[in-house]
């Protein structure tokens, strides 16, 4: 629950209190001492530890909360869309966080740290969700919140009471962290370092290749016989029992409706929002300076690229509060589109910006959103509901096979002919009701099952279930020369340009070695010189593996080849650049407090894995099972036969 709190009412909540716990895994914190202390419980407490304990409303609340942050991570709009495994790995991570928070708590009661009411009330007052349009605490919208997720008024202040009295134990532990100098100029070294190179390509569509006689196609067609068959087919009746299914079958009421879209009413009335680019420059001098170049025509790109002793930023579509400074924020989103503004100094430092797009308020009414609040709502409902269908779905297999299944089961059925690679006889994708992920794990079954065989029911990817009954088969076959004589001389032709390359590029990075480089080798042949490298950015022409193997040489002179897929490439290192630490001022800072910031996460785990020795974490491994099982929509096995 503190970290549903976290989200909904201050980001920074139980970050601020021990951020490197977040995804420390069952293994490495000693969950088998956990697991092993099993004692009579009440059936809502999954987890005791002293006085402490962590209920499956408490848990429930806080992974379902987890699993919409992972979800958005992922590009997804409903956690139910996540696969099975995430969904139990953070449901893991989310327990062990919860532990924790329980072992920090007892600790600090243990040492007599308290939390007077003055300070529980300036917390409260202070968070900016119970905030109204004055800045100031507001009753009324106190309880429309609270109201709306569901918690009490003495939930809450327990809870930022139990928070207060954790940050008091933990902070002043990390407060001290710092990284060592000379880490730091280690991982700057590392991360600013880059690399030249001299580049020859020698890609596949200039290779001149000679015409091909009958006989030479006849020999790579009998050599190579398999490129030229038809693909196998088979022709299977499928039915799919998923959350997508499922949530075509669930009716929501209006009313239920309507409380999701006034929980969300920041996602559909949506603000003013800007597209800025920022530079903040350390001094009033340098902000002019990059002014002046910005007035005179450079682009975006340019200014980044030249302001390495300033911070830049573009953030697109912003809100106002989503600025950190408000300062700037206001100055943002009071000035005119596409001109140039500043040097200003705000809280930040020297800042210059323009901002190049400005997006209207926009509203979506709660007709315009039904669908999509009936399908949030429905898909949530759907993970449930499989559980109690799964059954009933069996047992229909089993009493009449794929031709009766009920119609109120929530499940999709489908025939018809398909290869391998899910597409029809017609060179169309097969319409199989299911996502990727158990698309795949489908036609793989129907690819493996034997013709004839009994359907059953298979647990597969993202809670979803299906059977499959191969009806006939169609076996691949090679077609004849005749039939395949355009095929055959593409891939001839194909292969030959791709010999031809890698004789011609061998034949270089051969003499490029023996001769000091490709530049002294190339013999005539167009010598390239790509902008320097850099560790994780991309420089057009140049290939992402070809730059890894730049930064796995170890001096210069040193010639490489790589096999790509549009052609061979061979490049020779001509230079390594190492930036002096007090260039880049900023970019050490950053990776100073990176550091400093993981060593205190490391103290902070060291501490609650001491923590976990003093008192042993009690296990309800009942409430445990079924909790999981709820998150993970599964129920043990994988497979059920009828």
């Amino acid at each position: 629950m503190i970290s549903f709190l976290r989200h909904v009412f201050v980001d920074s909540w139980l970050g601020r209190v021990i951020a490197g716990l977040l995804f420390l895994a069952f293994v490495g914190w000693g969950v088998g001492d956990v697991l092993s202390n099993i004692g009579s419980e009440r059936a809502d407490v999954i987890v005791r530890v002293g006085g402490q304990t962590v209920t499956t409303e408490d848990f429930l609340s806080a992974v379902q909360n987890e699993l919409q942050q992972v979800a958005r991570q992922s590009g997804m709009t409903d956690p139910s869309q996540l696969p099975v495994a995430t969904r139990r790995q953070a449901a893991e991570q989310v327990l062990q966080r919860l532990l924790m928070q329980s072992e920090i708590t007892l600790s600090a009661e243990r040492l007599g740290v308290t939390v007077p009411d003055d300070a529980l009330r300036e917390e409260v007052f202070g968070l900016p969700a119970f905030k109204g349009p004055d800045g100031r605490f507001d009753r009324k919208l106190f309880d429309s919140r609270l109201q709306q997720i569901g918690m009490t008024e003495k939930r809450l202040l327990d809870l930022i009471r139990a928070d207060l009295a954790v940050r008091a134990l933990v902070e002043p532990l990390q407060n001290g962290a710092r990284a060592p100098e000379t880490m730091v100029r280690h991982v700057f070294d590392f991360d600013a370092q880059t690399r030249t190179i001299d580049l020859v390509r020698f890609p596949l569509t200039a290779q001149v290749v000679p015409t091909p006689d009958a006989a030479q196609l006849h020999r790579f067609y009998d050599n190579h016989s398999w490129l030229f068959q038809t693909p196998e087919y088979r022709h299977a009746r499928i039915v799919v029992l998923s959350p997508d299914s499922v949530a075509q079958s669930v009716e929501i009421p209006d009313a239920e409706l309507k409380r999701l879209y006034e929980a969300e009413a920041a996602k559909y009335n949506v603000p003013e929002t800007r597209t800025v680019q920022i530079v903040t420059a350390p001094t009033q001098a340098r902000a002019q300076a990059i002014a002046d170049q910005w007035k005179a025509g450079a682009d975006w790109d340019r200014i980044q690229a030249d302001a390495k002793d300033s911070a830049t930023v573009q953030m697109d579509n912003v809100r106002q509060v989503g600025i950190p400074s408000a300062g700037l924020g206001k100055l943002v989103f009071a000035a005119p589109v596409a001109d140039l503004q500043g040097p200003v100094q705000v809280d930040t430092g020297w800042v210059v910006f323009k901002v190049t797009l400005v997006t209207p308020p926009h509203v979506t009414t709660f007709d315009a959103a039904r669908q999509e609040l009936r399908e949030q709502i429905a898909r949530g409902q759907a993970v449930e509901l499989i559980g109690q269908r799964v059954q009933k779905l069996q047992d229909a297999i089993a009493g009449g096979g794929l031709d009766h299944i009920p119609d109120n089961l929530g499940a999709a059925a489908i025939a018809g002919t398909l290869n391998a690679q899910g597409m029809t006889q017609g060179g169309e994708t097969a319409p199989i009701p299911a996502s990727l992920a158990l698309r795949k794990a489908i036609i793989e079954k129907v690819f493996s099952q034997a013709k004839g065989a009994n359907p059953t029911l298979v647990q597969g990817p993202e809670n979803g279930w299906y059977a499959v009954a191969v009806d006939s088969i169609m076996p691949a076959q090679v077609q004849p020369f005749d039939a395949a004589a355009a095929q055959v001389r593409a891939a001839w032709d194909d292969e030959a340009r791709r010999h031809a390359a890698n004789v011609a590029a061998t034949a270089l990075y051969v003499a490029a070695k023996d001769h000091g480089g490709v530049a002294a080798a190339a013999a005539g042949q167009p010598v390239e010189h790509p902008a320097p490298l850099a560790r994780g950015q991309a420089v057009e022409g140049v290939p992402e593996e070809l730059a890894q193997l730049a930064f796995r040489l170890d001096k210069t002179g040193q010639t490489m080849m790589l096999d790509g897929p549009d052609g061979f490439y061979v490049a020779t290192l001509t230079a390594i650049t190492h930036p002096a630490p007090d260039t880049e001022a900023m970019r050490v800072g950053r990776i100073r407090s990176a550091m400093s910031q993981a060593l205190a996460d490391d103290i902070g785990m060291s501490y609650a894995a001491a923590l976990q020795q003093v008192v042993k974490p009690k296990t309800n491994m009942s409430a445990l099972k079924s909790a999981l099982s709820s998150v993970s929509g599964t129920g043990g096995a994988g497979e059920s036969s009828p």
